[in-house]
């Protein structure tokens, strides 16, 4: 290992949430927050007046679900009742029974969230109630949750509403209902919840808590600056979650119930309807919402003393290869076979479950949102009937709105833009997560693509900010980030510093929101400064540290993911991910930085040229090797090989085509496609992209309604991937041919790549308004008519057939 060279004493070290929640909750939007021009929220100087409360006689670190609750007394129905709310692990704040808010945010010490919601619609004169729902999972909660102890604080920002302030004025109650599920979920447990102990009613007015304990000021409200310990309090830059009501369609498979009783399920769960459960009776019921989804889930029941309902949630069922297998196995799972079908497969996943008390209108809600499409109801009733009134779900996610529009004469295409848009939502949460059923993280090398869905297909780009902030603060002393953050454990994946670096300058390009870049350059240099530590004499990483993934493909010399290592513990992969890093730095150093540090990058970048043509270039064979001993050759090196500028203008078809149709070259799965499809196009294939899809069609032919984890598709584990919806930005990057020419997106280039198809068009939105297109291929005449508008103050280039043509702002036409 080299030490760390000293860069030239010429550089200087300059090291210088709109909500839509349906009809539920209403939220002091995102951009009412003070910021700096970063973004950044402003450090605060006092604590605030209210403090964080918790129940008295707790540590604070264990397992637990309470209630907090307080009656104001109003003259007056207000006009804004502004409030800020946080509490660690998560809550559900109610006002008069109706949910108003749920957080906080997922963020980190340093940086604990707090949403800043409007309770006036909720208020009204004289007796109102608040209350919430606070819990903690302790050693059992989900990957991404950072904690300090269960705690509760909520701060009027306005004089009237500093009635409300949390302190010993607010009661606190453990619900002795709740216990956990202990099953190795990294998403986090499931929750059993008894109905004989559940406290009902404490949202009414007339509730009686002069039995519950006052609640113990634990410590005060401090925003970040304010003090240099437990939770430094920031407002979150998101909206608050989508949450929308969502029936469940199909009953699929009724056990333990005879004919004449199964006839009478007709119509549920579709339709809100009772159905009856007999007295001692295991009766299991198979649910299919016929496509993945995020939901609460709901289950509406009376009767049925002491009956217990085990509520499982599945992605899809599985191949049963042993009848004797332990059902509760999610190790080593088998195949998976087509999704929709049902015949022949076993039901094995995430479980909450219930114990009912025999009143009438009893309520399961999980404190946490499922990932599902089939939900198997497993009950076991006792002396008493029991009566299912209703089972639902509320669908929750990042508030996207889909604001692309994209149309051709080939009308399957919309299947693929739709269930990659379905992925990219259940892969957005608080923020994006690489799977949602199974560890809901927060993955630099997932989220890079994930944000590109968001800028092309939304506009919005809260959230791709809010993840560049989490990536940023996740750096380690040494200068690299975390492989995903937040996250309570740690893992590093060297490699997805240096996609860090690549999202970066994505959002340069496709933002206008240059302050927000510079801020991070920072950070950029120290992750450098970490992989400079392992560069040879000719720049190539030797023995670069920590687990080196790249994808999740099977050849020789791969494994767990990490690309062929040669003799000289060198990479071809990773020289050239060192290498677009600095290209990506060095471009945006020298616009927003330091020139001195984009000359050092480029200077750097040159050399890495040299050294991987000689070291990896095989001329007989025409491409790049992953080791020196070339032995070993992938698609992947050569995709960055032409990505990287290593290839020469002339040879880029030729050289193209042989990474595309070499069978013989280890294969990108559905994640790396991404590269390899950008590499194509770059190398003037981009006509066939259409012709490219196959992982894509043969997911839909097994019945997924989002894409999976991986091209093994019968046993991938996750079904749902963002990573794998690189066609939502494709369809209109490529095929549209709509991109940034310019840092911010500033200007436009139109290049479309038609292929075989006669007519083809859309919008995309654009930080100035929306870009539009439409290409149609004259009847008879073998030409071509393009449409392309642009918004007001933006410019850019029409490229057809080669030529380049001017594009001004608002309507051009070109007959071609």
């Amino acid at each position: 290992m080299k030490n760390r060279t000293v860069i030239n004493t010429k550089i200087i070290y300059c090291f210088c949430l709109a909500a839509l929640i349906m009809g539920a909750i209403s939220v002091v939007g995102a951009q009412e927050t003070k910021t700096n021009e970063n973004g950044l929220s402003i450090y605060g100087n006092q604590p605030w007046a209210a403090k964080w409360i918790a129940p008295a006689g707790i540590t604070g670190h264990e397992y637990g679900v309470y209630h907090f609750r307080k009656v104001i007394e109003l003259a007056a129905k207000p006009d804004a009742f502004p409030i800020n709310v946080s509490a660690d692990n998560r809550y559900k704040l109610f006002v008069n029974g109706h949910l108003v808010s749920l957080g906080p945010a997922r963020g980190d010490l340093h940086y604990w969230n707090y949403e800043k919601v409007d309770l006036a619609l909720y208020l009204k004169a004289g007796k109102n109630v608040l209350t919430a729902l606070v819990w903690n999972e302790a050693e059992y909660s989900n990957e991404a949750q950072m904690t300090n102890r269960t705690g509760f604080i909520m701060q009027g920002s306005d004089k009237n509403a500093t009635i409300c302030n949390t302190d010993n004025s607010w009661r606190c109650v453990k619900d002795p209902a709740y216990s956990l599920l202990r099953q190795f979920f990294i998403a986090g447990p499931g929750q059993l919840v008894d109905m004989h102990l559940v406290i009902k009613g404490c949202d009414e007015p007339d509730f009686d808590d002069s039995s519950w304990p006052t609640a113990q000021e634990i410590a005060n409200g401090n925003p970040k600056g304010s003090s240099d310990g437990g939770w430094m309090l920031v407002p979150s830059i998101i909206p608050q979650m989508e949450l929308r009501y969502q029936r469940i369609p199909e009953l699929r498979k009724v056990t333990g119930m005879d004919k004449n009783r199964t006839t009478a399920l007709e119509g549920f769960p579709e339709k809100k309807r009772s159905i009856t459960i007999p007295a001692h009776s295991t009766v299991t019921l198979l649910l299919d919402q016929s496509y993945l989804t995020n939901a609460y889930f709901t289950l509406n029941f009376s009767k049925g003393n002491n009956a217990n309902i085990a509520i499982g949630y599945a992605e899809t069922l599985y191949l049963n290869p042993d009848p004797d297998r332990d059902r509760n196995s999610l190790s080593s799972h088998p195949a998976k076979g087509n999704r929709n079908e049902i015949s022949g497969k076993f039901f094995t996943g995430m479980t909450d479950s219930t114990i009912s008390d025999g009143s009438n209108n009893q309520n399961f809600t999980t404190l946490f949102w499922r990932t599902y499409r089939y939900v198997e109801l497993r009950i076991y009733t006792k002396d008493e009937p029991l009566v299912i009134e209703d089972v639902y779900g509320t669908f929750t996610g990042y508030p996207f709105k889909q604001n692309a529009r994209f149309s051709s004469n080939v009308d399957s295409l919309h299947q693929i833009l739709d269930i990659g848009w379905r992925t990219a939502r259940l892969d957005a949460m608080e923020t994006y997560m690489d799977c949602p059923y199974y560890e809901q993280l927060q993955y630099i090398g997932d989220t890079r693509i994930q944000a590109e869905v968001s800028y092309f297909n939304s506009g919005d780009d809260r959230l791709a900010r809010n993840a560049l902030n989490l990536m940023d603060h996740s750096r380690l002393p040494e200068g690299v980030t975390m492989s995903r953050w937040p996250s309570h454990g740690t893992q590093i994946i060297s490699t997805f510093s240096l996609w860090y670096i690549g999202m970066l300058h994505d959002y340069w390009m496709y933002r206008p929101d240059s302050s927000f870049v510079q801020q991070k350059l920072p950070g950029t240099r120290q992750v450098l400064s970490f992989f400079h530590q392992f560069e040879g004499k000719d720049g190539s990483l030797v023995n670069l540290p920590y687990w080196k993934f790249v994808d999740w493909v099977g050849g020789p010399g791969w494994m767990m993911g990490e690309a062929p290592k040669g003799s000289d513990g060198c990479s071809a992969m990773l020289d050239l991910q060192l290498l677009k890093a600095y290209q990506w730095a060095s471009a945006m150093e020298d616009r927003l930085g330091m020139k001195a540090y984009a000359d050092l990058y480029q200077d750097r970048a040159k050399r890495l040229i040299q050294t991987i043509k000689i070291k990896y270039y095989n001329k007989e064979k025409g491409l790049f090797a992953d080791t020196k001993e070339q032995n070993t050759y992938s698609q992947h090196v050569n995709a960055l090989a032409i990505l990287a500028g290593l290839v020469d203008k002339a040879d880029l078809k030729a050289f193209g085509n042989k990474v595309l149709k070499d069978n013989s070259l280890v294969q990108c799965t559905i994640y790396f496609k991404y590269y390899l499809n950008q590499a194509l196009v770059k190398a003037g294939l981009g006509d066939d992209y259409l012709n490219w899809l196959g992982i894509w069609w043969d997911n839909i032919k097994l019945g997924l309604t989002t894409w999976a984890e991986d091209s093994n598709l019968q046993y991938a584990r996750s079904d749902c991937h963002a990573w794998g919806a690189s066609p939502n930005i494709e369809f209109y990057r490529t095929v549209l041919g709509i991109d940034s020419d310019s840092p911010g997106f500033k200007t436009v280039r139109i290049t479309p790549h038609l292929g075989k198809l006669t007519q083809a068009g859309g919008e995309i939105p654009h930080p100035a308004g929306t870009i539009k297109v439409a290409y149609h291929l004259k009847a008879n005449a073998n030409k071509w008519q393009a449409d392309i508008e642009l918004p007001q103050g933006i410019t850019g280039h029409f490229v057809w057939a080669g030529k380049k043509m001017s594009l001004k702002s608002g309507t051009n036409h070109f007959d071609l």
